[in-house]
C-alpha cells in the first residue's frame, strides 16, 4: 500500500469532499477518485458514502482514518528519526572512561552533551586503560575516556582534552606534610603504593617508572592498585605514599595530604584523553567530541 494513496485517503475524509480534498492536494478531482477507488479495491471495503453534496465516512472507513494517520505519523517518523541519526542527533553512543573521570570532568561533559541531544541514548561502562582502547578498536565502545601517556592500538587516535602532572600523596601525619614542597628523591625511602601495569608501556604505572628512572631512583613499591581512588585509598588507610595526578588534590580527603613536586621534569606531563577510531567514526561520536572540546577548550582531532 502506498503511502500516497493513505494521504489523498486522509485529504478526502478531512475535506468531506473529492473537490476540496483534490485543491488541497494540487491536482485534479478524477484522478483523485479514480486513487480512492483503487485503495478501495486494495482494502475490500467501501471507505466513503457518496453523496450530491460531498462524501461521508463509512464504519469501516472511519477506523481506517485512524489507522492511516498514525501510519503517516510512524512513516514521518521514521524519516526523522534517519536524518537525526544522519546528523547525529540521535542514536545510541557507547562511552567507556577510567575511574578518574568521574569526579567532574565527565559529568560536566555528559550533562551538555545530553542537554544538546537529548535523543542519543548514552550507555557508559568503566573500565581500566587497556579495557577501554581494546574496546574503542575492537567497535565495542565508540569512544573511551583513558589516562595519557598511553600507547594507542592501531586504528585508534587519542584527543587530548586535559593535562596535569603529578604530585605526592602522603598520610596527613606522615612528618613530609610539614613541607610546603616535595622532591622525587624524599620518597626514596618511603614505602610507595604503586599502579599495576595497564598495557606495555602505557598507563600511570609506566609514567611513574620512567620517572623514577630518570632521576635515578629505585622506590620501594609495597602496594600497588589499578585506579586512582584506590591508591588514595590505601594512602589514606597509612600503607604508604604515591604519586598522583594533581587534579586528585582539589577533592581533598581528611586522612590524606597532597604536594606539589619542584623537580619535575618540563616533559613529565600526564592527562586524560578521549579515544576514538581514526576511520569509520559515527556522526554521533563525531558530535559528542565536539561538546567535549567546546567543554574543554581543546579542538576535536
Amino acid at each position: 500500500m502506498e503511502l500516497r494513496l493513505l494521504r489523498q485517503f486522509v485529504a478526502v475524509a478531512e475535506a468531506g469532499s473529492f473537490r476540496l480534498a483534490a485543491e488541497r492536494l494540487f491536482m485534479a478531482q478524477p484522478p483523485l477518485s479514480v486513487a480512492i477507488q483503487r485503495l478501495e479495491r486494495e482494502i475490500g471495503v467501501k471507505l466513503f458514502e457518496r453523496g450530491a453534496r460531498g462524501v461521508r465516512l463509512t464504519a469501516p472507513g472511519a477506523l481506517a482514518l485512524d489507522a492511516a494517520r498514525k501510519c503517516l505519523r510512524d512513516a514521518e517518523d521514521v524519516v526523522s528519526s534517519a536524518r537525526a541519526a544522519d546528523q547525529g542527533e540521535a542514536g545510541h553512543l557507547r562511552v567507556a572512561f577510567i575511574g578518574s573521570v568521574t569526579f567532574g570532568l565527565m559529568p560536566r561533559i555528559v550533562q551538555a552533551f545530553r542537554s544538546r541531544y537529548p535523543n542519543v541514548r548514552l550507555e557508559l561502562r568503566e573500565a581500566t586503560n587497556r579495557e577501554a582502547l581494546v574496546a574503542v578498536q575492537g567497535g565495542t565502545m565508540d569512544l573511551g575516556f583513558v589516562r595519557v601517556p598511553a600507547l594507542c592500538p592501531p586504528g585508534v587516535a587519542l584527543q587530548t582534552i586535559q593535562q596535569d602532572v603529578f604530585c605526592a600523596a602522603l598520610p596527613a601525619a606522615h612528618p613530609l606534610t610539614r613541607r610546603r614542597t616535595l622532591r622525587l628523591a624524599d620518597l626514596r625511602d618511603q614505602p610507595l603504593i604503586g599502579y599495576l601495569p595497564s598495557q606495555p608501556g602505557g598507563g600511570l604505572h609506566a609514567a611513574v617508572t620512567h620517572l623514577f628512572m630518570r632521576a635515578g631512583i629505585s622506590p620501594t613499591v609495597t602496594q600497588e592498585a589499578v585506579q586512582v581512588h584506590t591508591v588514595i585509598g590505601l594512602v589514606d588507610s597509612g600503607l604508604g605514599m604515591a604519586l598522583v595526578p594533581s587534579v586528585n588534590a582539589r577533592r581533598g580527603s581528611a586522612g590524606v595530604a597532597f604536594r606539589p613536586l619542584r623537580d619535575l621534569p618540563a616533559d613529565a606531563s600526564i592527562g586524560i584523553a578521549l579515544a576514538h577510531v581514526t576511520a569509520g567514526e559515527s556522526t554521533v561520536a563525531r558530535r559528542f567530541r565536539e561538546v567535549v572540546s567546546a567543554a574543554v577548550g581543546t579542538r576535536p582531532s
